[in-house]
């Protein structure tokens, strides 16, 4: 037997390390994983993880749609019989990204001098995640390691293309409110105060609609420098406030409960969960690392960062995860009922993957209706304030000519 130097994360994010006699490496990853332990690093005598990660890194953060194209072309590559040395090597003397090659380039040399791959990867964590890790990790330990990454393909590509359907449905709208605001602008604190000159000229009584409107100009034009200000102020001491624990605890509270909008939050939470707890469950990765990944990873709200740890400690404890999910008080309870019919049918990652479709598809509809109604809001209501204005500026210029024809 050898003895193996291990470093693993447990269910609470705790990094720890020993060591450990094994016939081999794989026996010593499968009974660190039975205890419910992230793995690391493997490695036969005293050269870990932690020596290796001294140096100095390359590369960093790479686009989503460039990871799942390398993720894709490896993934071929193992199918069709390239070592995996070698195929990396390849794919980083063409990659697209410098920076994406600059990392595999290191990688490659990493796999070549006896480490796996997801250790190898881990030495990069801006451009390989916790995800990516768990899951290359499972398909080394399973054998399936093509499959694998291409279901990290599919995943990163669910993703960017959640993350482009929304960018796409709020940018139309935010160039015409920018426009509006704009035009608005010019009307108040230009074109208004040239006419506020005219009338007070000629003397004469204003209608109560142009008395409102040039006082807003003109309150604008006296307290604007302050108004700028003051909202930068305000914006800075928002960002700071939402930073601090507290802060951010309500801030992410009230998104995910203000009307109309909170509940498409939540959706899109629930699917990005869903779908990589279906991915990392589908790979092999048992039910606690898979939670630990997750809570690791999910980083967009803490409401529902907190209710993932709550369900990964229930976990640990020997609970089943649709219980530990409806003790988070989080999780709605179509999920919870799904995840029990799911345990019990032993079908657990299809029905996961069928709510993680269920919760995008309620995204995709809600962005649709979006869509369609939020233009010609805006468009009336911009139209509107507009008109109100023109409306302020004739009605006393009607009443000159009035008293002229008199």
């Amino acid at each position: 037997m050898q003895r193996y130097k291990y470093i693993v994360k447990d269910a609470d994010g705790k990094t720890r390390s020993g060591s450990i006699n094994a016939e081999s490496r794989d026996r010593v990853v499968f009974a660190l994983q039975n205890k419910g332990f992230i793995v690391l690093e493997v490695k036969e005598g005293g050269s870990l993880f932690g020596k290796t990660t001294q140096r100095k890194q390359v590369g960093g953060k790479v686009k989503g749609h460039v990871l799942a194209f390398f993720a894709e072309q490896l993934s071929t590559l193992i199918a069709g019989g390239v070592p995996l040395v070698r195929a990396i090597a390849l794919l980083s003397e063409y990659s697209s990204s410098p920076r994406l090659g600059m990392v595999l380039s290191q990688v490659a040399k990493d796999v070549a001098a006896g480490n796996s791959l997801h250790s190898a990867l881990a030495h990069h964590p801006k451009t390989f995640d916790n995800i990516w890790l768990s899951l290359v990790q499972a398909g080394e330990v399973g054998g399936n390691l093509a499959d694998t990454l291409g279901q990290i393909a599919s995943y990163i590509k669910t993703q960017d293309a959640m993350r482009s359907k929304i960018i796409t449905a709020i940018t139309y709208p935010t160039i015409l409110c920018i426009a509006s605001v704009g035009v608005l602008i010019y009307f108040i604190l230009g074109i208004v105060p040239t006419f506020a000159q005219i009338f007070k000229d000629f003397n004469i009584d204003l209608p109560l609609l142009t008395t409102i409107v040039l006082g807003v100009s003109g309150f604008l034009i006296n307290n604007g420098v302050l108004l700028l200000v003051l909202l930068i102020f305000a914006f800075i001491a928002f960002r700071f406030y939402i930073k601090t624990v507290e802060g951010k605890k309500r801030w992410h509270s009230f998104l995910i409960s203000m009307p109309i909008f909170g509940n498409f939050l939540r959706n899109i939470y629930y699917s990005r969960m869903l779908t990589t707890l279906s991915t990392l469950l589908r790979s092999g990765v048992t039910i606690l690392n898979a939670l630990v990944v997750l809570e690791e990873s999910f980083d967009t709200n803490v409401i529902i960062k907190h209710a993932l740890h709550v369900a990964k400690t229930e976990v640990a404890a020997g609970r089943s995860i649709s219980d530990s999910f409806r003790d988070a008080g989080v999780f709605p309870g179509l999920m919870t009922e799904m995840m029990m019919m799911g345990e019990e049918s032993g079908k657990l990652p299809g029905i996961i993957g069928t709510l993680s479709r269920f919760y995008s598809d309620n995204v995709d509809q809600f962005i649709a209706r979006f869509s369609a109604v939020i233009d010609p809001i805006l468009i009336v209501g911009v139209g509107s304030l507009i008109g109100i204005i023109v409306a302020s500026i004739f009605l006393p210029i009607f009443k000159l000519s009035q008293i002229g024809g008199q």
